[in-house]
C-alpha cells in the first residue's frame, strides 16, 4: 500500500503549523515555499483539513493558515484517515453495502490490517513528532 500525495503532504503541512503553532497564522506561499509544494496543490490540500477541524484560516494581510488545535491533540492518523478518505478498503466504512460482506473471507484481514495501520498512526502526535527531530 502507498499513501497517497495528499496524505504526505498534508501531514508535511500540519507538521509545519504544528512547528509555528504559537508565531500566528501562515500565508500559504510562505507554507508552499517552506514545504516545496505548489500554491494551488497546497490550497486544494488545506480544505479538507479546513472542513476536518484540523487548520483555520484568517483573511487580510496578516492572514494565513494556522493549527486549530493543540499539536498534542491531533494524530498522524487522524490527518492520514481524513486525507486517504477512510478506511483502507471501502467494505469497511459501509460493510453491508457490500453484496459479498456474509461470505467475505479476507474482510477479516482488511480490518486487522487497517486496525494495526490506523493503531500505530493514531498513537503518534504532531507534538511528538516535532519533539523528535
Amino acid at each position: 500500500m502507498k499513501l497517497s500525495t495528499r496524505s504526505r503532504y498534508g501531514t508535511r503541512i500540519m507538521i509545519d503549523l504544528a512547528e509555528n503553532y504559537d508565531k500566528g497564522p501562515t500565508q500559504a506561499k510562505v507554507l508552499a515555499k517552506r514545504q516545496d509544494i505548489s500554491v494551488k496543490y497546497l490550497e486544494q490540500l488545506i480544505i479538507p483539513l479546513k472542513k476536518g477541524g484540523y487548520i483555520d484560516s484568517r483573511r487580510g494581510t496578516k492572514g494565513g493558515h494556522l493549527i486549530a488545535k493543540s499539536p498534542d491533540q491531533i494524530t498522524v492518523g487522524e490527518i492520514v484517515k481524513l486525507m486517504e478518505g477512510g478506511e483502507i478498503v471501502d467494505c469497511l466504512e459501509a460493510p453491508f453495502e457490500c453484496e459479498r460482506n456474509k461470505k467475505c473471507h479476507v474482510r477479516r484481514i482488511w480490518q486487522e490490517a487497517s486496525d494495526s495501520f490506523y493503531g500505530k498512526l493514531n498513537s503518534i502526535t504532531l507534538k511528538q513528532v516535532i519533539d523528535q527531530e
